[in-house]
């Protein structure tokens, strides 16, 4: 009843930027907060950068200075501008939403999209 779907993801040079994009659909009453998380291999998922429908906002110590996020809530839409990438952020890039459904507004649920990958090399 709810998907969200990534884009943006690619090959990059060090150095370069990326913009990776998240939209959520569905049966949507209301979306609390959105962001990002990422999976290198044979590491843990980790918290990149995370967004509050108030544009609250939290960047992992990595990332910061770096990367930027921003929501458009009108679109339910979060959006994640990387810049100065390095080899380490090469990983696969998984959007999140913490929402409430249509129907089951009492309820606050943890959607996923599918990842994306982002590989930082030359």
């Amino acid at each position: 009843q709810v998907q969200l779907v990534e884009s943006g993801g690619g090959l990059v040079q060090p150095g370069g930027s990326l913009r990776l994009s998240c939209a959520a659909s569905g049966s949507i009453f209301s979306i609390d907060a959105m962001g990002w998380y990422r999976q290198a291999p044979g590491k843990q998922r980790e918290l990149v950068a995370s967004i509050s429908s108030g544009d609250s906002t939290n960047y992992a110590d990595s990332v910061k200075g770096r990367f930027t996020i921003s929501i458009d809530n009108a679109k339910n839409t979060v959006y994640l501008q990387m810049n100065s990438l390095k080899p380490e952020d090469t990983a696969v890039y998984y959007c999140y939403a913490n929402l409430r459904r249509r129907g089951a507004i009492w309820l606050r649920e943890d959607y996923w999209g599918q990842g994306t990958q982002v590989t930082v090399s030359s």
